[in-house]
């Protein structure tokens, strides 16, 4: 597996427009929001004879979360971490909603729509395709580099 600094590094390849820049740094959260979001509804824990709180959490979002975590894991500590916030913040927010007995799928599903349209604009503006279409793991890689460029963009990290 590629570095993280690698990994970064071919990602900005493609992001280099201030525009596309923010255009991620909007819609990159809003697109995993809405994939957890959506993952929720597999019901995993039912399908596996589970009941009560199990069932509850062992969903796609949550098995998702865990084995996305290892490759944040083997990234760098630090990354780890801030995705382990990232999660948290998204299972909150998913959890309201579905909490509510609002429409999570549906909310989900429009949140994701509008988002990857956001980012194809982005892209279309930029001149390049997005790198996901090279390699899926970029996927992964789309928060970690939203969360550095937005530091950079707020003057708390340096270049």
């Amino acid at each position: 597996m590629r570095s993280l600094e690698q990994f970064l590094a071919d990602y900005g390849v493609s992001h280099q427009n201030h525009v596309n820049q923010w255009v991620h740094i909007v819609c990159v959260p809003a697109i995993f929001f809405a994939t957890l979001g959506l993952f929720w509804l597999i019901p995993i824990g039912n399908w596996l004879g589970l009941s009560g709180q199990a069932a509850y959490w062992v969903n796609g979002a949550t098995v998702f979360g865990a084995l996305s975590m290892l490759v944040y894991l083997k990234l760098a500590v630090w990354v780890f971490a801030m995705m382990a916030a990232w999660f948290a913040l998204s299972f909150w927010g998913v959890t309201a909603i579905y909490n509510a007995g609002l429409p999570l799928g549906w909310i989900s599903l429009a949140i994701f729509v509008v988002a990857w349209i956001g980012q194809f604009i982005g892209h279309k503006i930029e001149g390049k395709k997005p790198s996901f279409l090279d390699d899926l793991v970029f996927l992964l890689i789309g928060p970690i580099f939203v969360s550095v460029e937005f530091a950079h963009k707020l003057g708390l990290k340096k270049s």
